[in-house]
């Protein structure tokens, strides 16, 4: 049995690295521009998609950085907390910078004996060379002629998002603050180390300050030294209306893509990857063939969940956007009192955990 996967990005490698430890074979086509992953970005990884990780792909516990409690502010009830996440006792979410996962799971991959990089070839009659062909790609042949048909959203915003240092402080809360440009992210990874993640409507930008500016404006428990250059990128979600084409299968924000004010996109991605390689599995045990049944299974299992799931999140940012639009608090007051539930509030951390659970 043997496996194709078209681009090498983060979701590419880890479903790389999840089929190899499973002794199935996977080719991973690459462009011959070289892949860069982002230094200045980072991503969260739910607990138990972490212990997934640790268990199922590859141990990353060196490189990660916890966090027990997540603070939401909004402008509209100053320092007053809108919700707290909190769990003395248990690590709620772990933050990881984008470069390290990326080298870590390229090392361990470029040791298998199973894995084997090729280049990209236009001609598409590699696809019956495999028994599946994974497509993360947004740029190729295979993506224009058959996923392009899905349900999009324009959220007329940009994301900014840096890395900065500061003095030692014991830093494992993380903080949201919904401005009224447009949410603001403090995500730890250190002790000396925090990322932003920054999204600014782009109606506000007549009006705009310098990002860096704005940032110290609303920092008020770090003393930074030294902020890394702002990386940006517009702002949009979509969700894919069909998930394959016989044997091939889009996958990772190919198949779906959301508001980062949660931090949620490459934890769909890693559920979507417990679930494809339970398929496989499950039909290798059996002595199934792995062809196209196995996209549609896929499809069946979670297009659902992730289009729930999507709209969930886009519902919490329609939420806020309509308070900055009507410049009142009585959104962000109804909120706090709902968010003070505590069967509410373990119910969005489970949720934030692990999905939507059948």
């Amino acid at each position: 049995m043997s496996i194709c996967i078209i681009g090498a990005g983060l979701s590419s490698l880890t479903l790389a690295k999840a089929f190899v430890n499973q002794n199935i074979y996977v080719d991973i086509l690459v462009s011959n521009k070289p892949n860069k992953p982002n230094t200045s970005r980072t991503i969260g990884i739910s607990k138990n998609n972490i212990e997934f990780f640790n268990n199922h792909i590859i141990n990353i516990e060196k490189i990660i950085w916890n966090l027990n409690e997540i603070d939401i502010f909004t402008d509209n009830l100053k320092k007053d907390k809108l919700i707290n996440f909190k769990n003395k006792k248990k690590t709620l979410f772990s933050i990881i910078k984008n470069n390290e996962l990326y080298k870590i799971l390229e090392k361990s991959l470029l040791k298998n004996k199973y894995f084997k990089k090729v280049h990209q070839s236009k001609n598409l009659n590699f696809i019956n060379k495999y028994d599946l062909v994974i497509n993360t790609d947004h740029g190729n042949l295979i993506t224009k002629k058959f996923f392009n048909k899905k349900i999009s959203k324009k959220y007329n915003s940009t994301a900014y998002t840096s890395i900065f240092k500061h003095d030692k402080i014991l830093n494992n809360v993380a903080t949201q603050i919904f401005t009224k440009n447009g949410p603001l992210a403090f995500l730890p990874i250190s002790n000396n180390e925090t990322s932003i993640v920054y999204s600014q409507h782009n109606s506000r930008k007549k009006e705009k300050e310098n990002i860096e500016d704005l940032i110290r404006r609303y920092n008020f428990k770090y003393k930074i030294q030294k902020m890394q250059k702002f990386q940006s990128f517009e702002l949009k979600s979509f969700h894919l209306r069909s998930y394959y084409q016989d044997n091939i299968l889009a996958f990772g924000d190919l198949l779906h893509r959301i508001h980062p004010l949660a931090g949620q996109g490459f934890n769909m991605t890693i559920r979507d990857i417990k679930t494809l390689i339970d398929i496989v599995n499950k039909r290798v045990n059996l002595g199934l063939p792995i062809d196209s049944s196995v996209n549609r299974d896929f499809e069946k299992k979670t297009k659902h969940k992730n289009y729930i799931f999507s709209n969930g999140i886009d519902l919490v940012h329609e939420f806020f956007n309509l308070e900055r639009k009507l410049d009142n608090n009585i959104i962000s007051q109804a909120a706090q009192i709902f968010g003070k539930n505590p069967y509410l509030n373990k119910l969005l951390i489970k949720i934030a955990d692990q999905g939507i659970i059948n």
